[in-house]
């Protein structure tokens, strides 16, 4: 976003492929005090932090971060410019950045900023929760390592009494697993494609090879997926990790699109698979569990209505009742569609399937199983 046109430009900074200048904001006429001084020395150290973080901040953004006006902003930038840091603006991203060349500052963490980290390493990664991600726990120990021994006698008797519990995957990661993650991962740096093979959940057999352009490893709903372009289909895919039977990075390089994104291409699906169109979904929940169900926030397009009776309606709009489907079953009885017809029909087929599997007598069942 450009300044505003009142404010005087800036000698050019050297020039860049994408960046342009900085016009700072006019000075102030009244010396701030030592208070001011302090907030806006602790503001330009941690604007330096975003900029080598992120290249889409504007002056607006920012300014809603740190809560002050876009003219305060632009001064700040103005600020770290005169002191000679690389601060430009990337016509690409639209926004301003610092390259992290720039220079290299050690890490000051907060107590609530050295808590949070840790938890996340020990947790996330130590725990094996999601895989692949071994690497965490080699920097949760150095940042222990580096913490103030006042900080960490702190941080110590809290350390054990947090813990974080998302849904695990089916098994751990093989060895096979962990190279094909880190080949994928290689070819997105490199952008270079892959060749691979791989097992449907429909069929057990490797497919034929196909050629495979990664944009994105995502991990979503237990496990690792690839997101990229499958030359074969011509379309943009998500290949589960665990169903990869073989991969070889090619010489044939490819772009991923400016324009990709992974919540665009998952759209208002359910988890993961993407349906034909969006729908609006209502359901009619019921005590004792309608107020445990709206808690929680199970879509980001979820709606709530309450009910003097202590009946909930959730409102959303998904594309795809593929999935959606099974969660409805797991309400229960308590739970009853009211739109669309065929989320209706599709839970009550299912329901009847599931009634016929218990129709006969435990004891029938038990020896059956055995």
């Amino acid at each position: 976003m450009p300044p505003p046109s009142k404010h005087p430009k800036l000698p050019p900074a050297p020039p860049t492929p994408r960046a342009r200048p900085i016009r700072p904001a006019s000075p102030k006429t009244d010396p701030p005090d030592a208070a001011e001084q302090a907030a806006r020395l602790d503001r330009l150290l941690e604007l330096i932090t975003l900029l080598q973080a992120r290249r889409d901040w504007t002056p607006t953004s920012l300014a809603e971060h740190f809560k002050v006006s876009a003219k305060t902003i632009y001064r700040d930038l103005d600020t770290l410019a005169r002191t000679g840091l690389n601060v430009t603006f990337d016509r690409k991203a639209k926004g301003y950045v610092m390259p992290q060349s720039t220079f290299l500052a050690p890490l000051q963490l907060t107590p609530e900023e050295a808590l949070a980290l840790i938890v996340l390493c020990e947790d996330v990664a130590g725990r094996g929760q999601v895989a692949h991600l071994s690497a965490a726990m080699k920097a949760k120990w150095k940042i222990e390592s580096q913490l103030p021994p006042e900080l960490r006698s702190r941080l110590e008797p809290v350390m054990d009494s947090i813990r974080l519990q998302p849904a695990r995957g089916s098994e751990q990661a093989t060895d096979g697993e962990e190279q094909v993650y880190r080949l994928i991962r290689g070819a997105i740096e490199r952008r270079r494609a892959l060749r691979l093979t791989y097992a449907s959940p429909s069929r057990r057999a490797p497919s034929e090879p196909f050629v495979f352009e990664p944009y994105t490893l995502w991990f979503s709903v237990r496990a690792w997926y690839a997101v990229g372009l499958h030359r074969g289909h011509g379309q943009v895919r998500s290949l589960k990790l665990r169903r990869i039977r073989s991969a070889a990075i090619t010489a044939t390089a490819y772009a991923i699109p400016d324009d990709f994104s992974i919540d665009d291409h998952i759209g208002n699906a359910w988890q993961m698979i993407r349906g034909p169109h969006d729908q609006r979904v209502a359901l009619r929940v019921l005590p004792p569990i309608a107020e445990t169900v709206a808690d929680t926030r199970w879509h980001h397009t979820q709606e709530a209505e309450h009910h003097p009776d202590g009946s909930v309606t959730l409102r959303f709009t998904v594309a795809g009742l593929d999935e959606i489907v099974w969660w409805v079953l797991s309400l229960g009885p308590a739970c009853t569609v009211l739109q669309p017809p065929e989320l209706a029909r599709r839970v009550a087929d299912l329901a009847v399937q599931i009634a016929a599997n218990y129709a006969r007598p435990p004891a029938t069942l038990a020896t059956d199983q055995a």
